[in-house]
């Protein structure tokens, strides 16, 4: 008898046509995993293979690029991280040279404590905001503070770490941040894991209006095309909300844990999470039956068609972000865990990599 094959970590299977259509838009796929404690990057080889790299990160969850790629920005567990991209850099870094496109390496921390970050997006003048779903408010950060309030519910009475209401997405609009999803109202500790798939929430940022509720697990809430998308994770839901009239319709339902999406030339790519299999929360979904795995599903945005799906078959069971890369087919992340990074050196007319 043959022994059995060992089973390889990552592993990757997806529709035939995804290479394909990611070769044709020249992208590649960022996405955080905080259960894997993994950044992954899935690009096109050609339009019949894709290739991954996954770098360590402690807990990633929200993740950002500014609007020219050149910095990348991660919400971890104590912390955020501003990476800076170099393609000079990609091209000599000694391990692999002349293989990768461009390279993100560390080059600013701000210490956060373990404030349970959420969403993360750049804004105007690349300021950095950030849902502190610990302490139920948007923040920003400076050298001073491990945290700065910049909005609050107003249901919210007062900030304390309790994680009143489970604020956890957020749309921007003119480098701003406009619109924020919640799990319900509540203003004592955890109240949103009462009821939790029916008690969820779309708040305008300006005027502290509740534009929607009722919802299953609201995440992601995203600006495509100047309307607003947002997902529905306890029904599988991808949906478009009329904003004047309180109000929204299904896109398309993917059956299964949706959280995280990103937009690029029509297409929506929406992240897919397991199931947690201990929590009791999570066993009473409308999806609990086709959650069975995670992985990315892309939709075609104008026709509102499944157009395919990359499945992972170990290691990875939850994704909570992910965005799109254009023009770099090959990305490298370099993390701040080894001494790779401390070999890279940036100035502002030159970059080297030393021994």
């Amino acid at each position: 008898m043959n022994p059995e094959q060992p089973i390889s970590p990552f592993q990757l299977e997806h529709t035939p046509q995804v290479p394909e259509l990611l070769y044709k838009l020249q992208c590649s796929i960022v996405l955080s995993t905080f259960q894997a404690g993994k950044i992954v990057t899935l690009s096109p080889i050609n339009e019949d293979r894709i290739t991954q790299l996954a770098r360590n990160f402690n807990r990633p969850m929200g993740i950002t690029f500014t609007d020219n790629y050149e910095k990348l920005a991660i919400a971890c567990e104590n912390e955020v991280i501003q990476l800076k991209n170099s393609e000079i850099l990609a091209k000599n870094y000694p391990k692999k040279p002349n293989t990768y496109s461009n390279m993100y390496f560390p080059m600013s921390t701000n210490y956060t404590g373990k404030l349970d970050l959420h969403d993360l997006s750049y804004g105007t003048d690349n300021e950095l905001y950030a849902i502190n779903t610990l302490f139920s408010c948007i923040s920003t950060f400076d050298n001073d503070y491990n945290f700065k309030s910049y909005w609050k519910p107003d249901f919210i009475t007062e900030l304390k770490p309790e994680d009143r209401c489970h604020l956890n997405g957020m749309a921007m609009k003119d480098g701003k941040p406009k619109y924020v999803t919640a799990f319900n109202t509540g203003n004592t500790a955890k109240s949103w894991q009462k009821d939790l798939t029916k008690t969820g929430v779309l708040i305008d940022v300006d005027t502290n209006e509740i534009i929607l509720s009722g919802l299953g697990m609201p995440h992601t809430p995203r600006f495509i095309n100047g309307k607003l998308y947002l997902l529905l994770s306890a029904t599988g839901q991808l949906v478009e909300v009329d904003i004047e009239n309180k109000s929204y319709t299904e896109v398309i339902n993917l059956n299964g844990f949706v959280r995280g999406m990103s937009f690029y030339k029509d297409y929506i790519f929406i992240g897919l999470s397991k199931l947690r299999q201990n929590s009791s929360s999570f066993a009473h979904l409308d999806v609990a039956k086709f959650s069975n795995y995670a992985g990315v599903a892309i939709v075609h945005l104008p026709t509102k068609s499944y157009q395919g799906l990359l499945k992972y078959k170990t290691s990875v069971d939850e994704i909570y972000d992910l965005e799109i890369l254009p023009d770099f087919l090959r990305p490298n992340i370099l993390n701040n865990f080894t001494e790779t990074h401390r070999q890279a050196i940036l100035a502002d007319d030159s970059c080297y990599w030393i021994g």
